[in-house]
């Protein structure tokens, strides 16, 4: 964490449970969905180069990925915003998670059996977009979904003639400077990290590592590799307009209600989450989750205080006789950090 120019690292527990191994503050980490801020991002700077506009429909850049009326119904501003209406594709890839949200009924078979597959984003932008939709383009609240990115990763291609991984790696991680942060283009994290342990609500038990993992089931919506150093230089830097300009950081911040995988209901922006903390105001960030490994990164918006925090070990929480996920000490000790980090 950051408050001016002070800064404190800390770490607890162990990166291998089998060894004991400490985890430090420097490990590297998978950190989810925080990487839909730097898609995001590499989308706005070409918002600021006049080769893609907001409110265009993405059926004008994508015809063939999106047709017909939804084609023309949804812009390039509600993939950002999840307000699409498109549906996530994940539980029709793993279909040990097709009854998703309906946690009981789901089964975490198909982690390990995609261990090593290797999604093409077309198949998987396909099936989100045959799914069911789940709201009218532009309606709130909006609901989650990675489809939206994987689309506006297609986007980046199309318009730049680059991979959206190139393009973000070039314009958005080497500019910022970060240089433990990366786009994996192997199931390996490359540096000091820890294991990823997953416990999918206490149907993998004990909890099982999924730190080698081909991440082509979201790719840059949420492959990320980083630490927390790096996110807080990284949401530092766009928050204070040296990435993006101001009037795209102001477009980031104009939110929409956007329901969450986990039914919470988000204050989201372009790629970017608001928190309002009583007594403490506002402040930016993101948040992620993928198989066993996760993270929150929050910037103040005076760009003064800073907490990003990574942790490995996800969906711990059992479910109780109805299906819902329990409290868990973890939520507690978790909850407490952040108050400490951002608060006090």
């Amino acid at each position: 964490m950051r408050d001016d120019d002070r800064i404190w690292r800390g770490a607890a527990g162990v990166a291998d449970v089998a060894t004991g191994r400490p985890v430090t503050a420097e490990m590297r980490h998978r950190v989810g969905s925080i990487t839909k801020t730097f898609t995001a991002a590499a989308v706005l700077q070409l918002v600021d180069d006049g080769e893609i506009e907001l409110d265009t429909p993405i059926g004008h850049y994508l015809p063939r990925m999106v047709p017909g009326e939804r084609g023309a119904a949804i812009t390039v501003r509600m993939l950002i915003n999840h307000t699409s209406g498109l549906a996530e594709y994940l539980p029709h890839a793993y279909p040990s998670l097709a009854a998703f949200p309906a946690l009981a009924k789901t089964a975490p078979t198909s982690l390990d059996d995609s261990r090593f597959t290797k999604f093409h984003a077309t198949e998987l932008i396909e099936m989100g977009v045959s799914a069911p939709a789940t709201g009218t383009p532009g309606g709130t609240p909006g609901v989650y979904s990675n489809t939206n990115y994987l689309l506006m990763c297609q986007l980046l291609e199309s318009v730049t003639g680059t991979s959206a991984e190139k393009r973000i790696i070039r314009n958005i991680i080497e500019r910022a400077g970060l240089l433990d942060t990366e786009l994996p283009t192997g199931p390996h994290i490359n540096g000091p990290h820890s294991l990823h342990y997953e416990a999918w609500f206490g149907m993998i038990d004990p909890p099982r590592d999924y730190s080698v993992y081909d991440m082509s089931w979201v790719g840059p919506a949420a492959s990320l590799i980083s630490t927390v150093a790096d996110l807080n230089r990284f949401f530092g830097l766009l928050l204070a307009g040296e990435i993006i300009s101001r009037a795209s950081l102001a477009q980031m911040q104009r939110t929409v209600p956007v329901i969450s995988f986990e039914g919470k209901t988000l204050d989201y922006g372009l790629g970017l989450q608001k928190m309002t903390v009583p007594g403490h105001g506002i402040y930016w960030g993101h948040e992620g989750s993928v198989w066993g490994g996760g993270a929150i990164s929050m910037t103040s918006a005076d760009g003064k205080r800073q907490a990003s925090i990574a942790v490995n070990l996800q969906r711990w929480n059992q479910l109780d006789s109805s299906g819902k996920p329990q409290p868990h000490p973890i939520d507690d000790a978790l909850r407490a950090l952040t108050q400490l980090a951002l608060c006090d």
